[in-house]
């Protein structure tokens, strides 16, 4: 019998425009979570928005009003595993108004 997977929460926090939802977005698809076709597609709508930077942002900001005002309202989450771990990745927001939002994720 094999050895049982460990699970790792990963919260990523930080100030408002730090890059954590691009950090994020851009890890996942490097790692393979998401397809190409799909960063193809949320560049070519960032691109549309003049938010060309905000392709890989939006792997985990779905919202409509998260990409129209750039920033995180909501925690995203995104799971995925590794050989040894079971892994959860948990983007909060950074922005002040939001910071209950924040709070909540890591309960």
């Amino acid at each position: 019998m094999g050895k049982e997977k460990f699970h790792i929460n990963i919260v990523v926090i930080g100030h408002v425009d730090s890059g954590k939802s691009t950090t994020t977005g851009h890890l996942i698809y490097k790692l393979g979570g998401i397809d190409k076709r799909v960063i193809e597609r949320f560049e070519k709508e960032a691109a549309e928005m003049n938010k060309r930077s905000f392709k890989y942002a939006w792997v985990l900001d779905k919202l409509k009003a998260e990409r129209e005002r750039g920033i995180t309202i909501d925690i995203a989450l995104w799971k995925f595993e590794t050989t040894k771990y079971y892994c959860t990745v948990i983007d909060a927001p950074g922005h002040r108004d939001f910071i209950k939002n924040m709070i909540t994720s890591n309960k």
